[in-house]
């Protein structure tokens, strides 16, 4: 994995980023406030990548057992990003569709945003497995904070670019400055992919479904393979539960304004980016991504006491270091647990088990979201006090990431790896049964 190839690499991270700012940015916002559509509706569709996320694990099987045309991903990256860019791309006139006439609107936006979800899965799970297959074990931290460093980066100028090239608003620029967004994800996608895999000869390993079903047991089955599902989803549960709360919480227990709010998202996301650089460029030549994880946790944790603490005391000095120490570990912890995704693989089976990662990453999120809204909100009603429902969050999240590092301990590639059976005794379980 040269530096080229891992830029390249990460440019297939960027294009899928890009239509999650669309989705996730703008057109959400944009229905909800211009068009009037009903918040729970526009939920509905946005997560709709999530409630897909189950195919990933048959995805990424079906990708390791079926090449084409010599290579094992690229027509699954290919595919997949192509679907969900024309799903972003076209969701505007689903949007509109839906709130001018539902009978309309409603199958076209399911379709649509159908279509997103669908090729998000589709190419997530494709280009992880790639990222596997081209890097060695020690490279694949640099290869995950490289990629992820893109990813945020991106995210942050296609924001604000969409966000000015929107401006004056009109139907008419929506439906333009979306595809032109589409049209700069294509070609960096393009970029990214044409000529990275190397081609092989088309050898085809089929299975069949008994097979499948076989390699889906064999990784409910492995000790390893539980605990690292259950660790992901309570830390990357407990990491992305603030993301709906760092905001709102400064305005209730410190009365910030919009603009004062506004400026968190981008303290934290500094100190993200900061410890992606600091972390691939330089720490991951001597530290252990296990050892990575129990660091980048340990700091996230203590910026979650940190900012409870500043609410409890209504102390807002304590508040934005917390908020440093939050981004900083999330930095590190999110890239050393998805070089230590990669490692819980087997060499055949690489898409099976980003596939499994991937549902763990996407209950993971559903989980943060109600742990961050409706506990929010059920702790704050019961108790009476806003502010006591945030606090209690983040001291909730706080402890979930301590549970989670005690899990991580028991953690043992080597183990995991040696409970694993190889495809070939997949296939002869396959045919004895």
């Amino acid at each position: 994995m040269t530096l080229i190839k891992n830029i390249r690499l990460g440019l297939l991270h960027v294009a899928i980023a890009m239509t999650f700012v669309l989705i996730n940015s703008v057109l959400n916002r944009i229905m909800i406030h211009d068009l009037g559509i009903l918040a729970s509706v526009v939920a509905v569709l946005v997560v709709l990548p999530y409630i897909l996320s189950p195919a990933q694990v048959w995805i990424g099987q079906y990708s390791d057992t079926h090449p084409m045309f010599g290579y094992r991903r690229t027509p699954y990256i290919a595919l997949g990003t192509l679907l969900a860019l024309a799903g972003a791309s076209l969701a505007p006139h689903a949007a509109l569709a839906l709130a001018r006439d539902p009978l309309i609107g409603v199958p076209l936006a399911i379709l649509l945003f159908g279509i997103w979800g669908v090729g998000y899965n589709l190419a997530v799970v494709a280009y992880l497995a790639l990222a596997s297959d081209m890097s060695t074990e020690q490279q694949r931290s640099r290869t995950v904070a490289i990629m992820w460093f893109m990813m945020i980066a991106s995210v942050i100028v296609t924001a604000i670019v969409v966000g000015r090239a929107l401006e004056p608003y009109s139907e008419e620029r929506l439906f333009t400055v979306f595809l032109e967004t589409g049209g700069v994800a294509l070609a960096l996608a393009l970029v990214g992919l044409i000529g990275l895999e190397p081609r092989r000869e088309p050898i085809a390993v089929q299975q069949s479904r008994a097979g499948q079903v076989a390699a889906i047991r064999a990784v409910l089955d492995n000790p390893q393979a539980r605990i690292f599902f259950v660790y992901l989803i309570m830390m990357l549960a407990a990491i992305l539960g603030q993301d709906v709360l760092l905001e709102p919480f400064g305005a209730q227990a410190f009365g910030m304004n919009v603009k004062e709010t506004t400026q968190l998202t981008a303290m934290w996301g500094g100190a993200t980016l900061s410890a992606l650089l600091l972390y691939g460029a330089v720490l991951s030549r001597w530290m252990s991504k296990k050892r990575g994880a129990m660091i980048g946790g340990s700091i996230a944790a203590t910026g979650f006491l940190l900012i409870a603490l500043s609410g409890m005391l209504a102390i807002e000095a304590m508040f934005f270091p917390g908020i440093v120490l939050l981004g900083f570990g999330t930095g590190i912890a999110t890239t050393t647990n998805l070089a230590l995704m990669l490692d819980m693989t087997t060499a055949e089976q690489v898409g099976l088990f980003i596939g499994a990662w991937g549902v763990a990453d996407a209950l993971a999120r559903g989980v943060g979201t109600l742990l961050g809204g409706v506990m929010r909100d059920v702790i704050a009603h019961m108790s009476g006090s806003a502010v006591s429902g945030y606090v209690s969050v983040f001291l909730i999240e706080a402890l979930l990431l301590g549970i989670s590092l005690v899990l991580l301990q028991r953690i043992d590639v080597t183990a995991f790896r040696s409970r694993q059976p190889s495809l070939t005794e997949l296939v002869a379980i396959s045919g004895d049964a």
